[in-house]
């Protein structure tokens, strides 16, 4: 048994603390808080980031719409669209689209966009689909798959 296992018995209670009974109670005239000042008042202290008036930390940061990500995940985005006016049964990966002239700047994985219509049958290579752009893929005949980024 050590002394930091300690703990009162199972449904005991502390007496309440009866302030400003005199010195002998331990807790007398000024009933623990002290002299005088904003502490030592009467009511509630004061709220939470309060600052003795200097403006507060919560006021005094700039207010932004959102928060910047720290690790951001970059992609060279294309719309389905696009692929339009490639030949059926053509493999599509970044690659092959830097080489076509269709994406010119290789800006980190390849991710398929849903806006537009498609009409060729393509299989399609990518980091990531939205939900739209993979039903257009697959309506058309194509196929879509997901490489590694």
């Amino acid at each position: 048994m050590k002394l930091e296992n300690l703990s009162p018995k199972e449904g005991s209670k502390r007496r309440k603390r009866r302030v400003g009974r005199g010195i002998a109670a331990g807790q007398g005239a000024s009933c623990g808080f002290g002299m005088r000042g904003q502490k030592s008042r009467s009511g509630t202290g004061t709220k939470a980031g309060f600052e003795g008036g200097q403006m507060p930390l919560y006021r005094r940061v700039p207010k932004l719409k959102h928060f910047t990500l720290i690790n951001q995940k970059h992609y060279t985005t294309i719309n389905v669209e696009v692929l339009e006016s490639l030949a059926a049964n053509t493999e599509v990966t970044l690659e092959s689209l830097l080489d076509s002239g269709i994406v010119t700047s290789n800006d980190g994985p390849l991710k398929i966009l849903g806006n537009g219509e498609l009409t060729v049958a393509l299989n399609v290579k990518a980091a990531a689909f939205t939900k739209n752009a993979t039903q257009k893929i697959e309506a058309a005949g194509g196929s879509c798959e997901i490489v590694a980024k």
